[in-house]
Parts: structure tokens; C-alpha cells; sequence
């Protein structure tokens, strides 16, 4: 037979063990500042490349794997060439956030910079995944479409 203290120390645990699974992820709201380090748009042709931004900060907020990473990155890459037809200008944003958004780095657009510093690379769990996209829509549905005009 278990002795009571033993008993009352494993509820204990069991308590602890229980509520810790039902903790609420910790995913801080959702902010853009367009395109960081880099101009929303060109002073020369007028050319706007914000939304290009904007998505990307979406994905880099959420974080998830590397695979997901890279893949943000390949869709910044493909939207800015897509709105201005550069080339060396959407490489060179494509360099810039792939060497300047690891999740090593500890700055407000590293990827996952929804999470706290530690949580790098993972895959979001399905609670995890679904509070992203609630604050997600919550964020557009209260910029009402003005998510570029910074």
C-alpha cells in the first residue's frame, strides 16, 4: 500500500503534469512594420512592394519548421519580382532574409518572432496554429485593409 505522502506528492505532480498541457501557447499579437530594414516601396518608379512584406511578416511572426522558412522566403523573393520586375532587387531582398531572420538572432524580425527567443524551428501544434490564424485575421480585420500605410 502507498504511503499518504507519496500519495499526496503524485497528485501533486499529476496536477502540475495536467495543467501544463493545457497551457495557452504563448504567441505574442501580431505586428508588421512592412519591410524592416528595407523601403515598403521605390522613390524612383513608385513601385510598391509592402503586401510582399506584410505576407512575409505573416510567416515570419508564425515561425513553424526551416522547410516553412524557406519557403517565406522563396514567396518574398517571387512577389517583389512579381510587382517590379527586378531582379537583382528581389534577390537582394531574398539574401537579406535569409542571412538577417534566423531564429538565432535575437531581433524583433527574426523567424518566430511571435514566440519567445527559445522556441526557434517547430513545427506549430495544432492549438498553436489555430491561435496564430485567430490573431492573424484579428490583426487584419482591425488595420481594415491599411496593413501597408505605416
Amino acid at each position: 500500500m502507498l504511503n499518504s505522502g507519496y500519495a499526496l506528492l503524485f497528485l501533486l505532480w499529476l496536477v502540475a503534469a495536467l495543467s501544463a498541457c493545457s497551457e495557452q501557447p504563448d504567441l505574442k499579437p501580431f505586428t508588421s512594420d512592412g519591410c524592416s530594414l528595407f523601403p515598403d516601396a521605390s522613390l524612383i518608379t513608385g513601385n510598391d512592394w509592402c503586401s510582399c512584406c506584410f505576407e512575409h511578416d505573416l510567416a515570419y511572426w508564425r515561425g513553424g519548421t526551416a522547410a516553412e522558412r524557406a519557403r517565406a522566403d522563396v514567396q518574398l523573393h517571387d512577389c517583389v519580382l512579381e510587382r517590379t520586375q527586378n531582379v537583382p532587387l528581389a534577390t537582394v531582398m531574398y539574401e537579406g532574409v535569409k542571412v538577417g531572420g534566423s531564429p538565432q538572432f535575437y531581433n524583433w524580425y527574426r523567424w518566430g518572432y511571435g514566440w519567445n527567443f527559445e522556441r526557434q524551428y517547430r513545427k506549430l501544434t495544432s492549438p498553436e496554429a489555430t491561435l496564430a490564424d485567430s490573431l492573424a485575421h484579428e490583426y487584419i480585420d482591425t488595420a481594415g485593409g491599411r496593413v501597408c500605410q505605416l
